[in-house]
């Protein structure tokens, strides 16, 4: 009867390790490592911005072309009827 509940209590703590501590530390590894590489991008994006401003280089953002076309009478207002 011993050796049956070491068996038992051997089997669970298999099933516990092998199904739940192993997957849940491959899994933060990878969540770490992600947030490391997101982080690693972001401080680039971060520099080069930093290195355009510096050079005095702006570069003018897309949505003034799309404003002009909207300006030279192609947007039509609208009420909302309720």
């Amino acid at each position: 009867m011993k050796y049956v509940l070491w068996a038992i209590g051997l089997y669970i703590l298999y099933q516990f390790i092998f199904k739940l501590v192993i997957p849940v530390f491959i899994a933060s590894r990878k969540i770490k490592k992600g947030f490391r590489e997101m982080q690693s991008r972001m401080q680039e994006q971060m520099q080069q911005q930093q290195q355009q401003q510096q050079s005095g280089y702006t570069q003018q953002p897309e949505t003034s072309q799309t404003e002009s076309k909207f300006k030279s009478g192609d947007y039509i207002e609208f009420e909302e009827v309720k």
